[in-house]
């Protein structure tokens, strides 16, 4: 695609956001770019995803301003919808998808690493919700995703000041899960991207739904969502092979999403 490079290593698909121009800020094109790489990932044959930004400065810096100033009202709540239906279909994509944060991850960019299942970033990474300084407020997804991730009164704090964040606070509050030097980066991404794929690709997926479910419900009908899904494993190929590797004592397994 014109704007995202899309490349299959194996069992692990990297998505790179490439407009190192605009430090790989989100217009239209860049999204719908986005879209189609989505809806073309082979499900069968990949089975975790990475997406990062080009180059070294910018994960992605935000949403494009100079196209946002001029949208009214309406265009103005389409543009976030465009935007909040592609950052929740990462987030409900059957495979795990690790964002790989190199630079800047500012506003739409800070959102998009959120859509992801895990986050980890460079000792570069720049998080923030700069939208207040705008005038706006984050539109793709930033005030929901944010408080879910480090709680209220932090994401309330960035959020209202508009105040960027460096890696190692990202990671003191809980924003990432680890920071790497920019050549460990990427590296370390496709390596735990690896790691899941290993695994069998039917309990990945219904892990990510469980969680994902669950954490939208009290815990009552949380535990049912993993019943059910727990229970969905059973008399697959994956889960007796898993278990008769178990039994068998071998290290060899061959799991097949079936």
């Amino acid at each position: 695609m014109g704007f995202v490079n899309y490349e299959v290593k194996g069992a692990v698909g990297v998505i790179t956001i490439n407009r190192p121009e605009a430090l790989n800020a989100l217009n239209s094109a860049v999204l719908d770019d986005l879209n189609a790489v989505l809806d073309g990932v082979d499900q069968e044959a990949v089975r975790a995803l990475v997406i990062t930004g080009a180059g070294q400065k910018s994960f992605v810096a935000g949403a494009d301003i100079g196209e946002m100033s001029t949208l009214s009202k309406a265009e103005g709540e389409a543009f976030g919808k465009k935007g909040n239906d592609i950052f929740r279909k990462i987030e409900t994509f059957p495979l795990p998808v690790i964002a790989a944060v190199n630079g800047f991850a500012l506003g739409g960019g800070c959102e998009l690493s959120m859509s992801c299942d895990i986050r980890i970033a460079a000792d570069n990474a720049v998080f923030g919700q700069p939208e207040t300084g705008l005038g706006i407020t984050p539109g793709f997804g930033g005030t929901q995703r944010l408080a879910r991730l480090v709680g209220p009164g932090m994401a309330k704090q960035m959020i209202y000041t508009a105040r960027n964040i460096k890696a190692d606070e990202a990671f003191r509050i809980g924003l990432v899960n680890a920071v790497y030097t920019q050549e460990e980066l990427l590296p370390a991404a496709e390596k735990m991207a690896g790691q899941i794929a290993m695994n069998a690709p039917i309990a990945v997926r219904a892990c990510k739904k469980a969680v994902n479910d669950g954490l939208q419900v009290d815990m009552d009908k949380a535990i049912v969502v993993e019943e059910k899904l727990f229970g969905s494993c059973f008399e697959t190929h994956d889960q007796k092979e898993g278990m008769g590797a178990f039994l068998e004592k071998r290290k060899e397994k061959t799991f097949t999403n079936r």
